[in-house]
């Protein structure tokens, strides 16, 4: 069933339509196509509904108390949702080019309005990242349009902004398609800008593979602290960090003790 439907011109071609449908009991976003963007289960409106949504939380088994992070890319604002929700001691900024995508997520998926942990623009990404530097201590870059990856969203220059964007310490995550005929190349970019420092989580079911780059100094990452964090986080959140974690052990380079970067 579709609820809403709207284009708003740019002054330079046009936004693909923001659609909104329902069905089962879950509620999606679309834009300009068939492809979800967000879900959102209405009997628990504030979960994380897709899976790789969750998968990018697991930021927090690298800073588990972020002060400060940017969103880029809102789709139905379940991230930023969750983490006004669930860190009460972390305040959100979500960027998002398409004032339609705003207004829908307000509308229809229960994005709270802006308030002292919780500001949501309407501006360019790429340039909010380039323009503060050493501004956050967590980046979560999530901005697909109808059929691939926002280009000015993927080049070099826009992934060493969001290094030189994270304050010391600081980890991006990255939301890829597996399945895109470019993600070797976005993967390279990335590790580039982060000078190798990045680790890769793959969704279960979908094509999501979550890339995480992480800016000097580096967390923590041998095993028996991450297993506790990961333990410590689900019982916090009742997300499966357990079950992260253990995939990211198979996906990624180690030595006995931990990650190896």
């Amino acid at each position: 069933m579709r609820l809403f439907s709207r284009r708003r011109a740019q002054d330079q071609g046009g936004f693909d339509p923001v659609e909104v449908s329902e069905k089962g009991g879950i509620r999606y976003m679309h834009l300009g196509g068939t492809a979800v963007q967000s879900a959102m289960r209405m009997r628990d409106p504030f979960a994380l509904e897709l899976e790789y949504t969750r998968a990018m939380m697991a930021f927090l088994l690298f800073n588990p108390a972020p002060r400060e992070a940017a969103l880029i890319g809102l789709g139905g604002g379940s991230i930023a949702k969750y983490i006004h929700r669930r860190l009460p001691d972390c305040r959100l900024t979500a960027v998002e080019l398409n004032p339609e995508v705003i207004s829908a997520a307000r509308a229809y998926f229960l994005l709270p309005p802006d308030d002292a942990r919780l500001t949501v623009l309407a501006a360019d990404g790429a340039a909010f990242v380039r323009d503060q530097p050493e501004g956050r201590d967590v980046l979560l870059v999530d901005a697909y349009d109808a059929k691939r990856i926002v280009e000015s969203l993927a080049s070099d220059a826009f992934y060493q902004a969001c290094h030189a964007h994270l304050r010391p310490g600081g980890v991006a995550a990255f939301n890829l398609w597996g399945s895109e005929d470019r993600f070797g190349l976005y993967l390279h970019r990335i590790g580039q800008a982060f000078g190798g420092h990045v680790l890769i989580l793959p969704a279960e079911k979908k094509s999501n593979i979550i890339v995480f780059g992480f800016k000097s100094p580096l967390p923590a990452l041998d095993f028996q602290a991450l297993a506790a964090r990961a333990r410590e986080l689900e019982g916090m959140l009742g997300l499966e960090f357990p079950g992260f974690l253990d995939r990211m052990r198979a996906f990624n380079t180690i030595d006995d003790r931990g990650f190896v970067l």
